[in-house]
């Protein structure tokens, strides 16, 4: 368990933008985007009673991997014909890469993580419904609703609010594995109700609170008692941003919400340029003079 006193560092945005893009990165070998299925993973880990702590570093570690290699994880090398240390030195690498400005306890915390079993299929109908429910875009009251498409679903954001929450966990001194269950669990009302967004909380008016709460201990009841009572618990955090846990969850939280906008607004902004001269897209190999001739004569390419 790692806890302490808070660590002053700097937000490391380009990693952020890296782990929320594993709501969008998928493959032929899974349904799902890779961030839906960790979600699915890590309650399945913990309806079949493994630790948060376990589940938590080792949700991490595969996530930060995945930026770097997508859907390719030790199951996959292994069949093909790698051998278990040969396919651990590539996780390890990938691991060392997207991870070389951590904390250094998180480091040291994920190096020694044990893997989860490989399933992403839990009897939690609130998680399988989760993976089904959109996210609202940006509504606001009174104004049109900003549509975002394709929209992320709330299994995608609660798990990338969770490993965001851990990455940040030493920054507020807070507990990684009280903000992780807590970020995984923030939006289980959302599993019974559909979401609206700023603007049709409003309209709820005074009966959002017990709407909210209601659908929320139907989600709850699902779980094993012993598991119910550690996420009511870790779930406490979330009213405010008064204890460590609080301000690691509501930084995770508001900057996946904004940088979520920010990457549909990027990519409207990429050039030409950028893909193929700071990219790379067309990068060396045997044929590059002649695809950049190719790209020079058809005016795509100066």
């Amino acid at each position: 368990m790692m806890t302490g006193s808070a660590v002053t560092t700097p937000l490391d945005l380009d990693l952020l933008r890296e782990l929320g893009d594993l709501k969008r990165i998928r493959s032929a070998q899974a349904s799902g985007s890779i961030a839906e299925r960790l979600f699915l993973q890590a309650w399945a880990a913990l309806q079949n009673g493994l630790p948060a702590t376990e589940v938590c570093f080792a949700i991490v570690r595969a996530a930060l991997s995945a930026t770097r290699l997508g859907d390719i994880d030790a199951g996959l090398l292994t069949r093909l014909g790698l051998s278990g240390w040969e396919a651990a030195e590539i996780l390890r690498r990938a691991l060392d890469e997207a991870g070389s400005d951590l904390d250094a306890g998180l480091r040291a915390a994920l190096v020694s993580a044990v893997s989860l079993p490989d399933t992403t299929s839990p009897t939690l109908s609130f998680a399988l419904r989760l993976t089904r429910q959109p996210r609202a875009g940006v509504t606001c009251p009174g104004k049109p609703r900003v549509m975002l498409e394709p929209p992320e679903n709330h299994a995608e954001h609660c798990l990338v609010v969770a490993v965001y929450g851990v990455v940040l966990a030493a920054r507020y001194g807070a507990k990684p594995e009280t903000v992780f269950l807590a970020s995984l669990a923030h939006h289980l009302h959302n599993a019974e109700i559909p979401d609206s967004g700023f603007a049709g909380e409003v309209l709820l008016g005074g009966h959002l609170d017990s709407l909210f709460d209601m659908a929320t201990r139907n989600a709850l009841a699902e779980l094993p008692p012993v598991l119910a009572a550690h996420v009511e618990a870790a779930r406490k955090i979330l009213p405010d941003a008064e204890t460590p846990e609080g301000q690691a969850f509501h930084a995770a939280d508001t900057l996946d919400r904004v940088l979520e906008i920010e990457q549909h607004l990027r990519a409207g902004r990429t050039t030409m340029h950028q893909v193929l001269h700071e990219m790379r897209l067309v990068h060396e190999g045997a044929v590059k003079s002649f695809q950049d001739a190719l790209l020079t004569e058809a005016g795509l390419q100066s």
